[in-house]
């Protein structure tokens, strides 16, 4: 193991370390509950589905969801994009995306198109990594089922204007899905006021719940137009054996991690009464100020006066990412992220695909100034010395 005091600054893979709240939710949850929820009438049961409604109930209010109902529990954020994009295509539709998105979006997409007959238009982005809402609306169908759109890259951290993609969108009569993996519990997000028909996202990044966690929100109006990928007990209408047709029941067969459940409505709860977005952007630009300062460093994506999220992405003149993240941790305790990033179609579109990526840090809610200093300090000494 390394000696190193450890500065951990891959968030936008998990976020760590958690509110001690969350840790202490879990355990309580394990040694004095233990039920399955939603499956009998016993005081401990009971109190198990209370813990999921709870923490569905306040998920919703933190993503402006008036019905609670309307909000599903996943295993992850891949878990959701896929219970949307499988659950809404049909032969012969069409989707407008982005070159920005997650390898959780390009993936199911390419296995419609193989095995369904889904054709798919990918919008390019600028430099920056910011797409145009014109040219979004510009490749729109009249057979076009829904426009997928991640909130802020994970590469570049730039946010896309949701609100303006989804107006155009809906003028066009067709819907609007979003990954909200990056910006969830670290921008205030609103389903309504944003015109968001669909949203997908982890609970385990910015909403600082365990791993296991995910959400799918679908707007009343399409529940009817999704078909559902699992079919099992969920503890209601036990006597059909056709599976529910009605939030959240329809998405949510089998068994809830609800150990993990209530983790992560205690995260939420501790994100409520302590907003990140402040603390996100002091240190975004802290990064981005320093390692601008740093000869054979270049950094990628957008300004800190430009919307974007504490996702930093860079290159070292004479260093593979990978080569350069692995000699962080081994002198610098520092902990991140390098290659592609699961959104292989993003460096393309930056050039930095042939180079193998990028090396990203991405700071959290506890991380500290102090933490900051040492990882640039640490950047600023290899960079000094010669790669071998």
């Amino acid at each position: 193991m390394n000696t190193q005091p450890r500065i951990y600054l891959d968030n936008a893979a998990t976020s760590w370390p958690k509110p001690e709240v969350v840790y202490t939710t879990i355990d309580s949850y394990q040694r004095t509950i233990g039920a399955a929820a939603g499956r009998a009438g016993y005081e401990h049961a009971q109190l198990a589905q209370r813990t999921v409604e709870n923490t569905r109930t306040a998920c919703a209010q933190f993503l402006g969801i008036a019905d609670p109902r309307q909000l599903s529990f996943t295993s992850n954020g891949t878990d959701a994009l896929n219970l949307a994009i499988h659950g809404l295509l049909r032969s012969g539709d069409h989707v407008v995306t982005t070159v920005c998105e997650h390898n959780s979006v390009l993936r199911p997409l390419n296995h419609q198109v193989l095995n369904n007959g889904v054709t798919v238009t990918y919008v390019n982005c600028d430099s920056e990594g910011f797409v145009d809402p014109d040219e979004i609306a510009q490749a729109i169908q009249p057979n076009t089922r829904f426009v997928s759109v991640i909130h802020a890259s994970n590469v570049t951290g730039a946010i896309q204007p949701i609100a303006e993609i989804s107006r155009l969108a809906h003028e066009r009569d067709t819907q609007m899905l979003v990954d909200a993996a990056q910006t969830a519990g670290c921008l205030p997000i609103d389903v309504e006021q944003l015109g968001i028909d669909i949203l997908a996202t982890g609970g385990h990044k910015g909403l600082l719940g365990p791993l296991g966690t995910g959400l799918l929100y679908v707007q009343k109006d399409l529940v009817e137009s999704v078909r559902p990928l699992r079919q099992g007990g969920t503890g209601t209408d036990s006597q059909d054996e056709t599976q529910p047709q009605t939030m959240p029941e329809m998405l949510e067969s089998g068994n809830l991690n609800v150990p993990a459940i209530a983790g992560l409505g205690a995260a939420v709860k501790f994100l409520s009464d302590r907003p990140s977005a402040d603390h996100h952007t002091r240190l975004t630009k802290l990064l981005l100020d320093q390692l601008a300062e740093i000869r054979g460093v270049r950094v990628y994506g957008p300004r800190a006066d430009q919307p974007r999220v504490c996702v930093v992405s860079f290159a070292v003149e004479g260093y593979d990412p990978q080569e350069f993240a692995s000699a962080l941790d081994a002198v610098g305790g520092v902990e991140c992220r390098a290659g592609l990033h699961c959104a292989p179609r993003m460096h393309v579109a930056l050039g930095t695909g042939e180079s193998g990526g990028l090396v990203r840090v991405s700071p959290g809610w506890a991380t500290t100034d102090d933490e900051i200093a040492r990882a640039i300090a640490c950047v600023g000494a290899l960079v000094a010395a010669p790669a071998t």
